[in-house]
């Protein structure tokens, strides 16, 4: 019995994200009536069963993609950066960052394949002191450039110490929509959903130099779960 309550405790726990619910159901509906067609049009059932399989891989790897699992960290967050998406390390280098701190920022950044859930959660506890969407390129996600030229959203957080923590939703070669729940003068904690990004893309976060990184290159990391480093 206790079994099967964690395994329904573990179901309750996987939803569809609202921002697939109407592509999922309309191109269901599309699908379906292509399919009658091919079964009635034919003789041959061989147009309705390719059809069948083609479009039902691919529509199964969108309700992949579409998944939006309800996450809790497990453990205390005081000084705790959490990976913001599900992925794998692509970047753990010190940097330049020019536009808002104007000083070197430990920059770790996490890129997302069309496989991997794309919710995307706040890597901090805190407020949110500032978002803001500046458009660009659609280099692919995993390049250096792609930080800077591509499309993208910064959302500034100020931990309860004082940290000021910058998290960059950026657009890649196939995602072209990024959206952003996060709002100037909230207050925001782990576990919440920052936003989401459409297919292949990344999201890079900035932290203070001297922050300890708990993760290396390669790494693959699940959203709100994975921690990536603390804070000095």
């Amino acid at each position: 019995m206790g079994e099967k309550i964690k395994k329904i405790k573990k179901l309750k726990k996987i939803r569809i994200h609202r921002e697939g619910t109407n592509t999922l159901f309309f191109s269901f509906l599309l699908a379906a009536a292509i399919a009658v067609g091919l079964w009635m049009g034919f003789e041959t059932k061989i147009p309705f069963w390719c059809f069948v399989a083609l479009f039902g891989s691919v529509w199964l790897v969108v309700l992949n993609f579409y998944r939006c699992p309800i996450r809790y960290y497990n453990g205390e967050t005081e000084k705790i950066v959490v990976a913001p998406a599900d992925g794998r390390i692509v970047v753990i280098e010190e940097v330049d960052e020019d536009e808002y701190f104007h000083d070197r920022r430990l920059m770790i950044s996490i890129f997302m394949s069309p496989f991997n859930v794309h919710a995307n959660w706040f890597p901090v506890d805190g407020k949110v002191l500032f978002v803001k969407h500046k458009d660009g390129n659609y280099h692919k996600a995993w390049l250096p450039k792609a930080s800077e030229e591509n499309e993208h959203a910064d959302i500034m957080i100020e931990t309860p110490e004082g940290e000021k923590v910058l998290c960059r939703q950026i657009a890649g070669a196939i995602a072209r929509r990024i959206v952003t729940y996060a709002k100037d003068n909230e207050d925001c904690y782990i576990d919440e959903h920052l936003g989401f990004i459409k297919l292949g893309s990344r999201v890079d976060v900035f932290l203070p130099v001297g922050s300890e990184v708990c993760v290396k290159m390669g790494q693959p990391t699940t959203g709100d779960q994975t921690m990536i480093a603390k804070l000095a």
